[in-house]
Parts: C-alpha cells; sequence; structure tokens
C-alpha cells in the first residue's frame, strides 16, 4: 500500500474523504485543503479518473522529521531521486509551507530543485532540465512544524479540468466546486435541477455527466503517472475500457434546465455541455431569474445556483433588490422545490426572506463563501412582501429620519433652484452615512466606522441603509451608488473608482454642472460650498477672479455668469481642467478672458505677474503629490499660502478661503501680523441642507486696508 495526499478545495474535504472510501481508498488524516489515505496502485489510477471532488493527486515519496536547524538541501539529497525519474526526463518542483531556515517558498523550491540536480550530475555527469510549465515529473516538498513531506505530483494537472470547458462567464465555479455543491445540495440522480444563473453552465454539467456515470477524468489526453516508472499500462487501459462501458447514453429526456440574462454566457454554456456529450439533456434559456414565470418542470426538484454576490460594498445597491425579486419569483412558482445558493456575502441571504435549513463553508477560489440550503415549503412562500428585509428593528429609525429630511428638504430646494442637495448626514450616529440627491438619482457615502464599533455590525447596518433609501426615495435601485469615504490623505481624494463614463447635468442657483456619480469617490460638485459659490457669482460683476485648487471649476462657472471681466482657473490636474472647460462650455461660456492654468498652486503663484480683485481658495486638507516640490498640509501652510496672494491683489481686492478639514484652527495673529483683515463667514456659507453638520467647512473673508 502506498500513501498518497489527495487536495481539493477549503469545505470539500469530509466530502473527498467519503468519495475515496467509496473506492477503497483507507483515509489517514483529513486537513484543510488535504486527505491523505493509502491505496494500492490500481485505486490510485482509479480515482485519478473517476475524482469529481479533488484537483490533484500526489503520492508521497517519503517524510522525514525536521528540527528547526534541519537543511532542505542535505535531506532531500538522502532520497534516491533515480528511482523516480531518469536524467532524460524535464523536472519541475514546487515548495508550501514554513520553516525556520527557508524564507520564502520559491527559495524553499530552489534548494530541492539543487538537491536533486546535484545528485544526478554526480551519479551520471549530466543533469535534468527544468520546465516549469511543462515537466514530464512533478515533486512537491510540503513544510509543517515538524516534518519535510516529499511528494511526487501523482495525477498532472488540475483534476478540475475536465476537458468540456471552451469558455467561461466572469465568475466561474470550478468543476470540482459544482460537483461538492451538488453533493451538498441533496440532488440525486433522476430529480430535475435549475439553474437560474447557470453562466457557462458548470453545475448543470457536472449533474448531466453524474447522472450518465461519465467518468471526468475520461476526457483527459494523460495523466502524470504515465510517466512515472513502474507504470502498469495494462492495468491502466482496463480502468479506461471499464469506464466508457459503464457510460450511460445521453438519451434526449430533458432533465436539466439553465438560465441567464447573459447571451455570451449561454453560447458558452451550450458548447461546453456539446463538447460533455451531455446536451441533449440540459436547456438552456435565455431568461431573467428576477421575472420568471413559471416553472421549469412540474416535477418538484432541486435549484442550486452560483448568483451574483459582489466583492465590493458598492455592488450593493444592485444585488439586494436582486435577490429579493429572485425571491419573489421562486416563492411564486416553486413552492415545494429545494434552494441552495453559495455567496461570498452571506448578508444579502437576508432579502430572500426565507428560513435556512442548513449551511456549509466553502471557498470559492480566494472567496470564503457559505453555500446555504433553503426548503421552499407552504409556510416558506407565504413569506411574499416585497418591504425591506431588516437586520435591525431600530434601523426603521433611519427610513423614518430620511423621509422626514426628504419632505422638509425637497420643497425648500425646489424653491432654491437646486437639482442637487444632501437630504442625510449621519442624523442617527448609529447610521453613519450621508444621502446626496443628485436629480433623480442618489449616492449613499458610507463614513468609515470607529474602530469601537463591530465591522460586522457596522456592514449590517449599511444593509439596511442601502435597503431602505430606493423605497424611501422612490428610486429604482440602480439610481443608487454607494461608496465607502475614509480619511483622505494627499491626491487619494481625486482616485478613480470605475470607469463608467457617466455624466450628468445637475443645476444650482442658474449655473449648470456635469457630475459623475460612479468614477470617482467625489461627483465633481461639492455640495456644501453651495452658498459660497452663489456669494462669488454676486461679487463678480466687473472682477478679475481667480480661482485656486479649482477642482472642475464650479466656482470659476458662478464666477463668470456674474460677469467677471476675466476667470482664472488653476489645478494641478488635467482631468479636473478639462473637466472644468466642459463645464464652461455647458453654461455658454467661451472666450480669451477665461483662462484654463495646469499647474501646482503654489509654483503658479510664485511666476504669476496678474492682478485680481477677488480671488476664491478652497485647498485641499493635505497633499503629497508627486508633481509638487513639497507636501501640503492646510494646517501647516495656510498663512504661507495666504500671504503669497498679497502681490497678487489688486487695490481693494479681496479673498475667501475655505476648507474641510474637520477642527481647523485659523491663525488670526500671524494674518494679522501680515495686515489682514479676517472676518468669519462659516455659518452664513452654511446651506440648509447641511445645517445638520454645521463642521463640514470653514469659510473666511480676508482683506488688506
Amino acid at each position: 500500500m502506498l500513501e498518497f495526499w489527495a487536495l481539493t478545495s477549503k469545505g470539500v474535504e469530509e466530502l473527498l474523504a467519503d468519495e475515496i472510501r467509496s473506492y477503497q481508498g483507507e483515509v489517514l488524516k483529513v486537513s484543510m485543503g488535504v486527505v491523505r489515505f493509502k491505496a494500492d496502485i490500481k485505486t490510485a489510477y482509479t480515482l485519478c479518473l473517476w475524482s469529481r471532488l479533488a484537483t490533484r493527486i500526489l503520492r508521497l515519496i517519503q517524510s522525514e522529521p525536521v528540527t528547526a536547524e534541519s537543511d532542505l538541501y542535505q535531506i532531500a539529497s538522502n532520497i534516491d531521486w533515480g528511482q523516480l525519474m531518469s536524467v532524460r526526463q524535464s523536472l519541475a518542483v514546487d515548495c508550501v509551507g514554513k520553516h525556520p531556515k527557508i524564507d520564502n517558498t520559491q527559495y524553499g523550491g530552489m534548494r530541492l530543485k539543487d538537491a536533486i540536480v546535484d545528485q544526478f550530475r554526480e551519479e551520471t555527469g549530466d543533469r535534468p532540465d527544468v520546465d516549469r510549465l511543462n515537466p514530464d515529473v512533478r515533486f512537491q516538498v510540503r513544510l509543517d512544524k515538524q516534518h519535510f513531506h516529499f511528494l511526487l505530483d501523482f495525477s498532472g494537472p488540475s483534476l478540475h479540468q475536465r476537458g468540456y470547458r471552451t469558455g467561461q462567464g466572469e465568475a466561474p465555479l470550478k468543476e470540482h466546486l459544482a460537483a461538492a455543491l451538488l453533493k451538498r445540495s441533496g440532488w440525486t440522480v433522476g430529480t430535475p435541477l435549475y439553474d437560474p444563473f447557470c453562466g457557462s453552465g458548470t453545475i448543470l454539467i457536472e449533474a448531466a455527466q453524474i447522472s450518465l456515470n461519465q467518468a471526468p477524468g475520461l476526457a483527459r489526453e494523460s495523466f502524470a503517472f504515465e510517466r512515472a516508472p513502474g507504470f502498469r499500462a495494462a492495468v491502466w487501459q482496463q480502468l479506461k475500457a471499464d469506464a466508457k462501458a459503464q457510460a450511460l447514453p445521453a438519451g434526449d429526456i430533458i432533465q436539466f434546465w439553465g438560465t441567464d440574462t447573459d447571451e455570451r454566457s449561454l453560447s458558452k454554456a451550450r458548447q461546453n455541455a456539446a463538447r460533455a456529450g451531455v446536451a441533449s439533456l440540459i436547456k438552456f434559456d435565455y431568461a431573467d431569474a428576477t421575472a420568471l414565470k413559471g416553472a421549469v418542470t412540474n416535477t418538484q426538484g432541486v435549484i442550486v445556483t452560483n448568483p451574483p454576490y459582489g466583492e465590493r460594498l458598492g455592488d450593493l445597491p444592485a444585488l439586494i433588490p436582486l435577490y429579493s425579486n429572485f425571491s419573489l419569483a421562486l416563492k411564486t412558482h416553486y413552492q415545494g422545490w429545494r434552494l441552495a445558493i453559495i455567496t461570498s456575502n452571506s448578508d444579502l441571504l437576508r432579502a430572500l426572506r426565507l428560513s435556512k435549513a442548513k449551511s456549509y463553508k466553502f471557498s470559492n477560489g480566494p472567496l470564503d463563501c457559505e453555500f446555504t440550503l433553503f426548503d421552499l415549503t407552504e409556510k416558506q412562500v407565504q413569506v411574499s412582501s416585497s418591504a425591506p428585509a431588516l437586520f435591525f428593528s431600530e434601523s426603521s429609525a433611519f427610513g423614518n429620519r430620511l423621509a422626514k429630511n426628504l419632505k422638509a428638504i425637497q420643497k425648500w430646494a425646489k424653491r432654491e433652484g437646486l437639482s442637487c442637495y444632501r437630504l442625510y448626514d449621519a442624523d442617527i450616529p448609529e447610521y453613519n452615512v450621508a444621502v446626496d440627491w443628485y436629480d433623480g438619482e442618489v449616492v449613499v457615502h458610507e463614513y468609515a466606522a470607529p474602530g469601537t464599533v463591530d465591522e460586522q455590525i457596522a456592514q449590517k447596518r449599511l444593509f439596511d441603509v442601502v435597503n431602505q433609501v430606493p423605497t424611501v426615495l422612490g428610486i429604482s435601485p440602480d439610481k443608487m451608488i454607494l461608496k465607502v469615504r475614509e480619511k483622505q490623505k494627499g491626491t487619494n481624494q481625486y482616485q478613480a473608482l470605475a470607469k463608467a463614463g457617466q455624466y450628468k447635468e445637475v443645476s444650482e442657483y442658474g449655473a449648470k454642472f456635469w457630475v459623475n456619480l460612479r468614477d470617482y469617490l467625489d461627483t465633481g460638485l461639492f455640495l456644501d460650498h453651495r452658498i459660497t459659490r452663489r456669494m462669488l457669482q454676486q461679487q463678480a460683476q466687473g472682477k478679475r477672479v481667480l480661482n485656486l485648487f479649482a477642482y472642475t471649476g464650479s466656482a470659476s462657472v458662478h464666477a463668470a455668469i456674474g460677469g467677471a471681466t476675466s476667470v482664472t482657473t488653476v489645478d494641478m490636474s488635467n482631468t479636473y481642467l478639462d473637466w472644468a472647460k466642459r463645464n464652461f462650455m455647458l453654461n455658454g461660456l467661451n472666450g480669451k478672458q477665461y483662462q484654463f492654468e495646469q499647474a501646482d498652486c503654489l509654483q503658479w503663484l510664485a511666476r504669476s505677474r496678474n492682478l485680481f480683485d477677488l480671488i476664491f481658495v478652497d485647498p485641499p486638507t493635505f497633499s503629497n503629490s508627486k508633481r509638487m516640490e513639497d507636501s501640503w498640509d492646510v494646517q501647516r501652510d495656510h498663512v504661507k499660502l495666504l500671504n503669497m496672494l498679497i502681490s497678487k491683489m489688486a487695490p481693494g481686492a479681496k479673498v475667501i478661503f475655505s476648507n474641510n478639514k474637520r477642527r481647523f484652527k485659523l491663525d488670526y495673529a500671524a494674518l494679522e501680523e501680515a495686515g489682514w483683515q479676517v472676518k468669519d463667514i462659516s455659518a452664513a456659507t452654511l446651506p440648509e441642507d447641511f445645517k445638520r453638520n454645521p463642521h463640514i467647512h470653514v469659510c473666511f473673508e480676508l482683506t488688506r486696508p
């Protein structure tokens, strides 16, 4: 009897152990991702051919006890590698695990490779070639605290590769994981199976091959053991012949159904099913899982599916209603069926409004997932409300506050001529978000939770927020954008989040602007500076206006509309200067009197010789852009900046200086010593929709006698 190690994904180990036992393997140990077992060579061949759950099978060469001082090279040199390969064969080496004398696995693999190559050179005068991609023989050393385990790759490339997949969707399940889900779901041969998010069809094809008793390894060109010394070709040929004989004819009775809304994925699924020899058993159709018209068959069965579950919090607005509407469709048409869903975000299952029967943990690639079973009993399907399913009953207080704010602010905004405004700003501390309305679309900013708040509780509260916003505001979920706002440093405030390229026109006080709600953390328009921009418009008549740190030029637009004789817009970002130019064009503003300067504002001030009558300065809190000579800190550097403006001021000029740093302290003493007269206008520049957060910004008016 030989010892083998069967590898698999986390969560599949016990199922794999049962499979090994079913083929007369003796299971020795089950650990994360590995099942160690004893078997004769015929059983090992059989498992390579028939295992649906293993990803690789390795044969143990030997295990050596080690200490913290053990040297991998010396121990490996004592193994007779000539019994395992010839000098004419190429090899590759892998290393897994940690040891005090091995800094990384790449180094461990190199030490093992050196030991093998040096041994052949000493004994034969020649050395085998190394081929990392397609070696004749692959060895692996696994390190743990007490042993070096030397193994020979017995099966070759991953066993999940059945050979039928020509293409895959965006989030494919590997074949061995699909087989594990089928096993855990309780599905059995002869029971109808439906996948409403079928993608490239892996779950259904695996089930069809199981139903036809097709050995998953039959389509492979070769296995690693076929190149190993002592390969028993006659035994292997007989096993393959027996497997072919045991396969059942496909027939033409549909037993499996798959639907999706991606025609390309459906096309791939049909191709994959044809290559697997099961096309006649599976019906693939275009259908929206959230709007099912009826059951795929009158016989009750099992639904096993891998719906979208996203990897970012920003995916929640679209996913919550998808799960909710999918559940309503199932309750309408699939009473008596079992539902089995895999997801990396178990919170989404809340939207199903179903009580789970069982749950299992799996890994889908790098994602930790939960595979949850629901029985769609008569009692379960009665819960068919489309109302939000909240984690916390107290979360309804957020919805109530948002509705109250909407009623008050909407009327005010209409009178003021505003199409974008803030509806909620952490009014209830536990629901630490901002909700901004942009003419029919909504941006929800989640502020980073304090370290004292449990991360899971914070995410569940966010789920409750996102679940209520569309209902309260009367919008479809795709009109809601979720962003996570953390403390920003440097130019991180300009960091791109997506590349949707969708711009939307909004307006305030007669000015029109392009905003981008999806691609950046900020939208292109700071709503809290609305009053300040209107002040510039009201004071700009006949003035030469300078806008420093201009962002998308919204203040410049107001100044131009107000009748400024010239407007100079300065920012370091070409992206935002181009945006500013588009804002000018949107308002019909063009001419040589409007200048746009791409530059570090401090450097530009040092070289500019122009004079201005009205200067607006709204710098970032902090910046360390590579295009700047030095870092910028508004608390540290504001006096220097303002004093640089003195030489740019025409007689009677005024500076309006603002920033959004919390707890900012203006250095009155230093400014007064430099001859400035300062007036704090922060309260006067606070819009109605921001009065719940009076510390959102500070604003000062500065003049010189």
